[in-house]
């Protein structure tokens, strides 16, 4: 087996470093989200913290760790009694994004529990994971079912499977790390919540801090047990600090002055719930054992603010985590006593960490970064740098927008791109998003689970009975059953245990939703250039945008104007960068529509080779017109006419306005088999009032027919 890239070699990234130590020292915290840009060693300094727990003894033989001084009273191999111990390293479990809920979560044995009549259950990886860690690469990408099972049993430490009549229940406490990159696309804001505590990582501008990466990372993979060697002292040292911190933990107080101020924090920053409470409270406290002591202070509050709270601040997906320092540091000073929000200050503080980042190798505070007010050395630069290295297209929190806004009319004009053309107009800013009516693609698909078109999917109602393609995941009884019936006799049956064979399995269907590429056709040309008009516009794509997020699409962004359509964004999960492109769209020139179908043809074409189950839905913003180069509407509705051809669902967002309307947009729905909707009838407000009308008028509901 490889050795494992040292922690206390690794490079930079205190936060990091400082939330896997505390959650290493407490797993009762709840986690740590990691958030960052690509190739910042999240995969290795989670591998490398596993490495750090201390060694455990197991109950010998048990497929789910018990421990033996305190076994699972309902472990599935139990009772355990006097058991036979063995000693092991913690595991490390690795999620894979493809996972299906049987892996995760266990299976049963269905063959053998028909067939022999036990029940038979094979453990999954969270029984794996016990008393180890748990790490989910891309958790973003996972499916919301597997996160939604996930995490609940983080939250609880058990885990349930009730399954064809048989329950089975084990313990599962484990240090759950999920690593992230936000341009793939976000979590889900409640699903935020259940981590306990996030950090952001971006590869440092530093020259020297870069060429010590490099240097490392080549020295290791030259030889990575001689480079393991070097470090042993102090992977030990901090391995030892990991174990004194935890024997501590326990005698730590949280007296009511730290109680306070972490209720005032929470309050002050209005979170949701009280979960925020709860884990700033744990970490706090986990805090004070890092650094050995039984009292919870200030600066501990203080930090545990910093890593519990920014993403529990999101209020929508394109809202950026953050935190205010000085408002936090002005609440920690009302409700403070005389120690202020920076406490005392550490005798002898040690900036470097375990990872050398200083040019000193000693692991004397275990990857602690600078904590304190915004006076001490190093923490304003350390704060302007992670805000220069944080991706360009992360969208700024209301409070952020709400403390830039100009004053003066000069200032409040937008101001037009770099390398912006003579005679386009700045871009305008979108109107306040709504609620939209829900646009499906027709028929049923078999793509990703998500919430917007019908499909056949691993969970939802159950529609019918098939044999299993492959392994058995969704046993149907009846027809299981029905199956193996007229083979009893056959096959020799004389108990009364039902005879079954390979043949006679059958797996259940289930119908539920699938998440589609919704591909957004936007028309930024002269004619759609007035201000009012673009950024209602751009309302309704950012309403749509929204949409997409909670229904799980993935989303991309092509716009036409001038001579010719941009693919703005390749279709991604990520609508937060496509948020970003929109609220940059400049206007003006001619109306290329044409252009604009074909290259949305060609963007669906290279993705139905890329994801052939994913079926798409293209969103046509444009008021219709058709401008520029030989006759242009010709050309256009022939563009039109193809994507119809092959079956591509589209649905053409009308944004003419005025007292005259020429019905172009409506002209292309048709050339396209597809409906057009005004702006008005996009809310959703709009077609419950609808249907409120036909029933005060007709006594009756007609259904609502929806986009094709």
């Amino acid at each position: 087996m490889t050795t494992p890239y040292p922690f206390t070699a690794i490079v930079g990234m205190p936060d990091l470093r400082l939330g896997l130590l505390l959650n290493a020292v407490n797993p009762a915290i709840g986690g740590v989200l990691v958030r960052g840009e690509k190739g910042t060693a999240k995969s290795t300094a989670v591998r490398a913290v596993a490495a750090l727990l201390p060694q455990q003894d197991v109950v010998s033989g048990c497929r789910f760790g018990c421990d033996p001084q305190a076994p699972d009273p309902r472990c599935p191999d139990g009772p355990h009694g006097v058991a036979a111990a063995e000693h092991r390293a913690a595991a490390l479990v690795e999620l894979p994004v493809g996972t299906s809920e049987d892996r995760l979560i266990g299976a049963l044995d269905i063959e053998r529990a028909l067939a022999e009549g036990v029940r038979a259950f094979e453990p999954g990886l969270l029984a794996k994971a016990h008393r180890g860690v748990l790490y989910v690469d891309e958790v973003n990408l996972l499916q919301d079912f597997l996160v939604d099972s996930l995490l609940d049993a983080a939250a609880m430490g058990v885990v349930h499977v009730e399954r064809e009549g048989v329950s089975v229940r084990h313990a599962s406490r484990f240090l759950l790390v999920g690593t992230m990159n936000p341009e793939e696309g976000e979590l889900r804001p409640q699903l935020l919540d259940r981590f306990g505590l996030t950090v952001e990582v971006a590869a440092s501008r530093e020259t020297e801090e870069r060429v010590e990466v490099v240097r490392r990372r080549l020295s290791y993979d030259a030889d990575p047990d001689g480079f393991g060697a070097r470090w042993a002292d102090e992977e030990e040292t901090l391995r030892d600090r990991i174990a004194a911190a935890r024997s501590l933990l326990p005698t730590v107080t949280l007296d009511d002055a730290a109680l306070r101020r972490i209720a005032a924090t929470c309050a002050a920053f209005e979170v949701d719930g009280m979960r925020a409470d709860i884990v700033m409270a744990r970490t706090a406290a986990a805090l004070a054992a890092w650094d050995g002591r039984t009292d919870v202070r200030a600066e501990d509050v203080r930090q545990a603010a910093l890593l519990a709270l920014p993403h529990r601040r999101r209020r929508n997906p394109f809202d950026a985590p953050g935190l205010d320092e000085d408002k936090l540091d002005e609440t920690l000073r009302e409700h403070g006593d005389d120690d202020g929000p920076d406490g005392d200050p550490d005798p002898d503080p040690d900036p470097g960490g375990p990872d050398g980042g200083s040019g000193d190798d000693s692991p004397d505070d275990g990857g602690r970064p600078p904590r304190g007010g915004t006076d001490e050395p190093g923490v304003p630069e350390q704060r302007a740098k992670n805000t220069r290295d944080a991706p360009a297209h992360q969208a700024a929190s209301p409070d952020q927008e709400a403390s830039e806004q100009p004053t003066s009319p000069e200032q409040q004009a937008p101001r037009p791109q770099s390398g912006a053309q003579p005679g386009e107009r700045p871009p305008a800013r979108a109107s306040e998003p709504f609620r939209t009516r829900v646009l499906t693609v027709p028929g049923l698909g078999e793509g990703a689970a998500g919430r917007r078109s019908r499909a056949r999917t691993a969970h939802g109602r159950t529609s019918g009975a098939r044999p299993p393609r492959g392994a058995l995941t969704a046993l149907h009884l009846s027809a299981t059953v029905r199956a193996a019936a007229p083979h009893q006799r056959t096959r020799g049956r004389s108990g009364p245990g039902l005879l079954l064979r390979r043949e006679d399995l059958r797996e259940a269907v289930r119908e539920g939703r699938e998440s589609n590429l919704v591909l957004f056709l936007v028309d930024a040309s002269g004619s759609m250039a007035a201000r009012k008009r673009m950024s209602a516009v751009k309302g309704a794509v950012l309403s749509l945008l929204l949409d997409a997020y909670q229904r799980r699409d993935k989303v991309g962004l092509i716009t036409f104007r001038r001579a010719g359509a941009e693919v703005a964004l390749p279709p991604t999960s990520s609508v937060d960068a496509a948020a970003a492109r929109l609220e940059s769209l400049p206007t003006g020139g001619r109306t290329p529509l044409a252009a604009g179908l074909l290259t949305a043809r060609e963007v669906l074409r290279v993705e139905r080779l890329r994801d052939p189950a994913r079926r798409p839905l293209l969103v046509a913003v444009t008021d219709g017109r058709a401008t520029g180069g030989p006759e242009p509407v010709r050309r256009a509705r022939r563009a039109a006419g193809l994507l119809a051809a092959e079956g591509t669902a589209s649905v053409v967002l009308d944004c003419e306005t005025g007292p005259v309307r020429l019905g172009l947009a409506a002209e292309l729905a048709t050339a396209l088999s597809a409906e057009a909707v005004t702006l008005d009838d996009l809310r959703a407000d709009a077609v419950t009032g609808l249907v409120h009308a036909l029933r005060d008028t007709a006594g009756t509901v007609p259904t609502p027919r929806r986009a094709a």
